[in-house]
C-alpha cells in the first residue's frame, strides 16, 4: 500500500500519529496537508513545536503554491509559548499552547470563518500541550478535536511516544478512530497502521538517508585555536575573561535534563551518537593538532599508539591524554582499571563524575555524554578505523559509590536499551535537581558540591549539550520547550514559597550568576555577557534556545510576560539580550 493512501484522513475521523521525535511525524503531516490542498480543501494547521512561519516555508519547499496558500489557516502555538516574535496576519492566530481553552477558541473561530464542512485539522503536536498541561490533553482530544471531526471534518494529531505516561497515551489512542505509529529502524522509516477506519493493520517501510554533522563546525576557528593552545599550556589563561571558564554542575544538569523531558527514550541515543561523532577528530575536516607549535605536534603524535587493543596502550592513553584532560575540565577523577581490562575490552572507573553527582540512588544509570566524548576521541586517534562504544556498568544513580565503564571496539547489544530512560527516572532527576536549586535559593546551600572537585565543570562540558541543536534541527524544539517547562516550574515554585514577583526575579538572576551562566544583568532588558550557551560559536540567527525558553517560561509564570532574544553572541553581538513583551 502506498503512503498516499495512508495520507488520506477520513471525514468525521480523528487519526493519532505516534512516534519518537525525529521519526518523521511533521513531514507526514505536511504531506497530508499538501495532498488535501491538491483537492482544494481548507486546512487548519496548528503548530506547537515550530512556528507558523517555519511551517509555511516547509510547505512551500514541498510544493505549496500561492493559489493553495489561501486555503491554509495557521494556529501558531509555538512562538508565543517560547517567547519568539509573533506574526500579525489574518491567517495566523497566535496562542500559548499551554492554554487549551485558547487553542479550542482558535479552532472554533476558523471553523466559523471557513463556514463549511470538510475541513482538515492537522495538530502538530499534542506533546507540547501535554508536557505543559498533563492529562488534561486527553480531555482536549475528546471534547475539542474529536467533536470537530464528528462535525463533518477530519483530524490528524501527533504525539511523541515516550513523552508521557503510558496510560495517557492509551487513553488518547482509545479516543482516536485510528492510530499510526512511525519509527526508524535500520535506516528505514516504518509506518505501522495499528488501527484505522478504512485500512487493515499493515506496515509500510520507506528508506531514509541521513548526513551527520560535527559540532565543531559551528565554533569560531580562532576560539578553537585558542582553546587548543590553552589546553597544551595547562589552561593558565581563560576563554571568558569576565566570569571564567567554569560553570556550576546544576546549570548543565538543568539544560540537559530539561531536554530529556521531551523524549526520554530517544533523546539519549541521539545525543550519544552526535557527541561521539562530533568528538572523533577524523570527522573534523581540519587538524586541530596542526594549530600547536611544531615540537608539541611531534610530541603529541609520538605518544599516541597506533591502536588501543593492548591494555598497555589504553593505559598510556588514559594516563597521558584523557586523564589529564578530565582533570583540567574538572569533570571527574579517572582510574584506568588495568587488572580488570583485557585486549579490546577495557574498564575505567570515574569518581565524582559531574553527570551523576547529586542523583544517587535514582534507580538508573545516568552518564553517557562524557563516555561518548571519550570513545569518539579514541576512534579518531587510532590509525585503523574501528567503531568504539562504551557502556556504564556501575553508576552513582544505581547506588554505587562511583561510576564504571566498559569500552570495546564494536557494537554493544544492550547499549541502546541502557540509554533509554523511563519517565519515572526523568521525573526523579528533575525533582532532585529542583530540591538542590531550592536549597541554594532559600538557604544559600552550595550547589552540587563534590568532596574533591567542588561544584564546577568546564564550559566545554555544557557546550557538548548546547551545541547539539546546531547540528540536529529536531533538537531545537526540545531545548526551547524543555527550557520553557523548566523555567515555568521554577517560577511557580518560587511563588509558592512566598516570594513576590520582584523577589523571584532577583533570586533567579542570583542563581544564574552563581552558576556562572555568564554575567547576567537586568535593567529594561536582560543581558548575559559571555553566555555559556553560545560562547565561542557562530550562528545565523539568535540561537540561545534553552536560555530563551527558560526565561520565557519563568517570566510567563510569575508576571504573565514573554521575552524575545534580540541580540546573540553567536551572531557577533557583544552579549545576548532579551526584551520583555
Amino acid at each position: 500500500m502506498s503512503l498516499s493512501k495512508l495520507q488520506e484522513i477520513p471525514t468525521r475521523k480523528t487519526i493519532l500519529l505516534v512516534g519518537p521525535p525525529g521519526s518523521g511525524k511533521s513531514t507526514f503531516c505536511q504531506n497530508v496537508i499538501l495532498q488535501n490542498l491538491a483537492m482544494d480543501k481548507p486546512t487548519i494547521f496548528a503548530t506547537t513545536e515550530y512556528s507558523s512561519q517555519e511551517a509555511e516555508i516547509q510547505l512551500k519547499e514541498k510544493g505549496l503554491i500561492t493559489k493553495s496558500a489561501g486555503l491554509v489557516f495557521f494556529i501558531d502555538g509555538y512562538n508565543k509559548t517560547v517567547g519568539l516574535p509573533v506574526i500579525d496576519r489574518l491567517d495566523v492566530i497566535n496562542v500559548n499552547c499551554g492554554n487549551l481553552t485558547n487553542l479550542g477558541i482558535a479552532i472554533a473561530k476558523y471553523q466559523r470563518n471557513i463556514g463549511k464542512k470538510g475541513i482538515l485539522l492537522v495538530f502538530d503536536s499534542l506533546t507540547s500541550p501535554y508536557l505543559l498541561c498533563g492529562s488534561e490533553v486527553i480531555r482536549f482530544l475528546r471534547l475539542t478535536l474529536s467533536r470537530f471531526a464528528a462535525d463533518g471534518n477530519s483530524v490528524l494529531a501527533c504525539f511523541d511516544e515516550g513523552s508521557g505516561k503510558k496510560e495517557d497515551l492509551v487513553g488518547m489512542m482509545s479516543i482516536s478512530d485510528g492510530t499510526i505509529n512511525i519509527n526508524i529502524e535500520e535506516k528505514k522509516r516504518i509506518f505501522n497502521v495499528v488501527k484505522h477506519p478504512k485500512i487493515k493493520p499493515t506496515k509500510i517501510k520507506v528508506p531514509i538517508v541521513t548526513s551527520p554533522q560535527v559540532m565543531a563546525y559551528h565554533f569560531d576557528e580562532d576560539y578553537q585555536k585558542q582553546d587548543m593552545k590553552m589546553a597544551m599550556d595547562g589552561y593558565k589563561s581563560t576563554l571568558r575573561p569576565k566570569v571564567g571558564d567554569f560553570i556550576n554542575i546544576a546549570w548543565r544538569d538543568l539544560v540537559f535534563w530539561s531536554g530529556m523531558l521531551w523524549d526520554p527514550e530517544n533523546f539519549p541515543m541521539k545525543m550519544y551518537d552526535i557527541t561521539k561523532y562530533s568528538n572523533n577528530p577524523s570527522n573534523f575536516g581540519i587538524d586541530l593538532v596542526s594549530y600547536l607549535p611544531w615540537y608539541k605536534r611531534n610530541l603529541f603524535r609520538l605518544l599516541i599508539p597506533d591502536n588501543f587493543t593492548k591494555v598497555k596502550n589504553m593505559k598510556k592513553m588514559f594516563e597521558w591524554g584523557t586523564k589529564s584532560t578530565q582533570q583540567r575540565y574538572n569533570s571527574g577523577i579517572i582510574e584506568f582499571l588495568e587488572k580488570k581490562s583485557k585486549p579490546d575490552e577495557h574498564y575505567v572507573r570515574f569518581l565524582e563524575g559531574y553527570e551523576c553527582w547529586g542523583f544517587d540512588n535514582i534507580g538508573d544509570s545516568l552518564a553517557f555524554m562524557k563516555p561518548a566524548m571519550t570513545v569518539g576521541v579514541l576512534a579518531g586517534m587510532e590509525k585503523i578505523q574501528r567503531e568504539w562504544n562504551i557502556i556504564e556498568t556501575k553508576c552513582i544513580g544505581l547506588g554505587d559509590p562511583y561510576c564504571e565503564y566498559k569500552l570495546v571496539p564494536r557494537e554493544i547489544d544492550e547499549l541502546r536499551s541502557s540509554l533509554k530512560k523511563k519517565t519515572t527516572t526523568i521525573d526523579k532527576v528533575n525533582d532532585r535537581l529542583k530540591e538542590h536549586i531550592l536549597a541554594y535559593i532559600q538557604n544559600k546551600k552550595p550547589l552540587m558540591e563534590r568532596p574533591t572537585l567542588g561544584s564546577d565543570v568546564h564550559i566545554h562540558e555544557l557546550q557538548q549539550v548546547t551545541a547539539a541543536p546546531l547540528v540536529a534541527d529536531q533538537l531545537v524544539m526540545i531545548f526551547r520547550m524543555g527550557g520553557t517547562k523548566a523555567g515555568k516550574k521554577l517560577g511557580e515554585t518560587l511563588i509558592q514559597t512566598g516570594l513576590n514577583e520582584n523577589e523571584a526575579v532577583k533570586e533567579l538572576l542570583d542563581f544564574m550568576n552563581y552558576c556562572k551562566v555568564g554575567k547576567v544583568t537586568l535593567e529594561e532588558t536582560i543581558r548575559i555577557y559571555e553566555n555559556s550557551e553560545r560562547f565561542g560559536m557562530k550562528t545565523k540567527d539568535p540561537s540561545c534556545y534553552f536560555t530563551t525558553g527558560f526565561l520565557n517560561g519563568f517570566m510567563y509564570a510569575i508576571k504573565n510576560q514573554h521575552v524575545k532574544e534580540i541580540r546573540c553572541i553567536g551572531l557577533g553581538d557583544p552579549y545576548c539580550e532579551w526584551e520583555f513583551k
